[in-house]
């Protein structure tokens, strides 16, 4: 009887990847049952045995038991090679649950669904991308997140050792992934062992949920994920504990209350103040204390809307009049309390009144990066504490209600109620201002707004989109919001192409809550990644998107014919290369195509009502819809 020989290790790889090729396209077709939540629900039967070609536990393995421990839901990627390890220990290895993988079409949607998903949700959600490639179309959402102090948890694939990586990642591979985002990254790392993995693994996390808040990333070795691994149970993973937020000193807390005490026009300015639910409640306690003006900026959901003391809608008026002015966590104070003029030559003056007291409270004074300037102007503010704004209110609320007598206690109520009148006098104004061009075609934003808010008022709601312009504005005046997951604030850095993939992201948070997701869609942001739509119906995303379709970047038409004005040279050649017309874009078409219950593009406002019935139903069966509906620029 011959001998048998042991194949060599070339001939067994080449046996490993024909047989991995084979099954491949078996994988298209059969889907294991249970693995792929949201996708087909039983999979087609054809060879249901696959042989296993290892029954070696691997690294990644590993890397998918520190992950699970740190309660990832999903994890988000557009699939590449240099984490193949990981993503097969995902499905496999975990089951694909917690996280499960979410399939997405470009590594910038991945990080966008990231953003909007903490925003709903308030814890992060993991991206995987290719170190090269991936990370640079990822590039600009990290820095839309880094810009608004939202922690997205990128992991990276990179074949570090050069001796071992295929043609194909030769082009892939890098020497430092991170460094072309560092910039505007809080933290960073390349663990070159398991055990170097699960702390720094567990560190990032830590780091990333410490206000302020930003993304970090690390660096998976693709060697490192694929190696064999034994006693796997021998390897602790650290203890995930996060740090409280630092609260304002003391000392600096009194003062401060002092001032907004003894202040006979006190103003409250709130941008990216709420970092829980808690913070809504907290402000509203301290503003009645008070009975204080509140300016609710939209980084985040502050102060409801309808509050007889929200007064965002007259902000220049109270700003104007106030003797105290105090920035939580306001990412552009010096704006706040100044007025720059757009002209050749810019000039600025202030909106206070002369001798009013400025303060702050703000971790933007504890951390700050040198390259990126996303920092503002410097504001000259009398009282500045660098600490978290949600977690100093307790201590301030307490310090007012011990600095307020009898006296005070009357002069405040009398300065609620002129504010209460004030404040409903704006809104009324606003109302019907909406009314304005109701019957218009192309239709007018705000009837968009007021159609679309009744027919859902009368539901958990969640409105998951940005804004950057009158368009995005009327439902903050004419909609009631009251709860923290209402509004979720804009991109951070302004990157369009956040709208959809964050949209999709913050809808994937609200499903399991049952909550309706409802986003104003612009139509140059879609078009930077419609493939999000595939995502949200391949996964069984439930989100009513409406077009705000003006078929332009009309914010970019105002600049240039600013231009245009400021040089004499008339505006009639303003519109050229912003217009997104000639061919007119068919967003329902382009949804319909991608897989989206989808109607449009409605011009006539009188079949405006009916479309969003049907689509409302349709996210109400579970399925992603959109309504394209060509509008007035603004």
């Amino acid at each position: 009887m011959a001998q048998k020989t042991k194949p060599s290790k070339a001939n067994m790889e080449r046996r490993k990847f024909l047989k991995s090729g084979m099954l491949a396209s078996a994988a298209a077709v059969v889907v294991p049952a249970g693995i792929g939540g949201g996708q087909a629900a039983a999979a087609q039967q054809g060879s249901s045995e696959v042989e296993v070609l290892t029954t070696d536990s691997c690294g990644s393995d590993f890397m998918v038991d520190v992950i699970k421990s740190m309660g990832f839901e999903y994890v988000c990627a557009n699939p590449g090679s240099s984490f193949r390890g990981m993503h097969e220990s995902i499905l496999n290895y975990g089951g694909n649950r917690n996280p499960e993988f979410i399939t997405n079409c470009h590594e910038e949607s991945s990080v966008a669904m990231a953003h909007g998903y903490f925003k709903a949700e308030g814890k992060p959600m993991a991206v995987l991308a290719h170190g090269t490639v991936g990370l640079q179309h990822a590039a600009m959402a990290i820095y839309n997140a880094w810009c608004d102090r939202v922690p997205v948890y990128l992991m990276l694939g990179n074949y570090v050792d050069a001796a071992v990586r295929r043609p194909a990642e030769w082009y892939h591979g890098v020497q430092d992934c991170a460094g072309m985002v560092r910039d505007y990254t809080k933290w960073d790392d390349q663990p070159a062992s398991l055990t170097h993995f699960a702390e720094s693994a567990i560190r990032a996390y830590k780091i990333a949920m410490t206000p302020p808040m930003a993304p970090v990333v690390l660096v998976l070795d693709a060697t490192l994920q694929e190696s064999p691994f034994e006693n796997k149970g021998k390897l602790p993973i650290p203890k995930l504990t996060i740090p409280a937020p630092p609260q304002g000193e003391a000392s600096a807390v009194a003062d401060l209350a002092e001032l907004l005490a003894s202040a006979e026009n006190p103003v409250l300015v709130a941008d990216r103040l709420a970092r829980t639910p808690a913070a809504m409640t907290l402000l509203v306690e301290l503003a009645e204390t008070l009975q204080a003006s509140v300016i609710d900026q939209g980084g985040r959901m502050n102060f409801p809307s309808l509050h007889p003391l929200n007064q965002t809608q007259r902000a220049a008026a109270v700003v104007g009049e106030a003797d105290v002015v105090v920035g939580l966590e306001v990412a552009d104070f010096w704006a706040t309390v100044n007025s720059l003029r757009d002209q050749l030559h810019r000039s600025t003056r202030k909106v206070t009144k002369p001798g009013a007291k400025l303060a702050t409270i703000t971790t933007g004074d504890l951390y700050i990066r040198s390259n990126y300037q996303d920092f503002r102007r410097m504001a000259d503010v009398d009282l500045a504490i660098a600490a978290d704004g949600e977690a100093t209110l307790p201590a301030l609320i307490e310090a007012v209600k011990q600095r307020i007598t009898g006296d005070r206690r009357r002069v405040f109520q009398e300065r609620g109620a002129k504010l209460a009148k004030a404040g409903e006098a704006a809104r009324a104004a606003a109302r019907q201002a909406a009314a304005y061009g109701w019957d218009a075609s192309p239709v007018s934003t705000a009837r968009v707004a007021a159609e679309l808010w009744a027919q859902i008022k009368n539901d958990d709601w969640s409105l998951v989109s940005n804004y950057y312009s009158e368009a995005g504005l009327w439902p903050r005046r004419l909609w009631d919001f009251s709860k923290s997951y209402q509004w979720l604030g804009h991109a951070g850095g302004g990157g369009i192409g956040y709208g959809a993939p964050s949209s999709v992201g913050a809808a994937l948070a609200n499903k399991k809550y049952g909550r309706f997701s409802v986003s104003l869609q612009t139509d140059g942001d879609l078009m930077y990644a419609p493939g999000v739509l595939w995502t949200a119906a391949h996964h069984r995303i439930p989100l009513l998107s409406l077009m705000l379709n003006n078929r332009a970047y009309h914010q970019e038409i105002m600049h240039v014919q600013r231009m245009c004005n400021q040089r004499n040279r008339g505006i009639d050649r303003g519109t050229m290369g912003s217009t997104l017309t000639d061919p007119n874009i068919d967003f329902a078409k382009v949804a319909q195509g991608l897989g989206v219950y989808a109607e449009g593009p409605v011009t006539d406002p009188k079949d405006l009502a009916p479309a969003l019935r049907r689509a409302v139903a349709a996210v109400k069966r579970g399925e992603p819809a959109l309504v394209d509906v060509v509008t007035q620029a603004r």
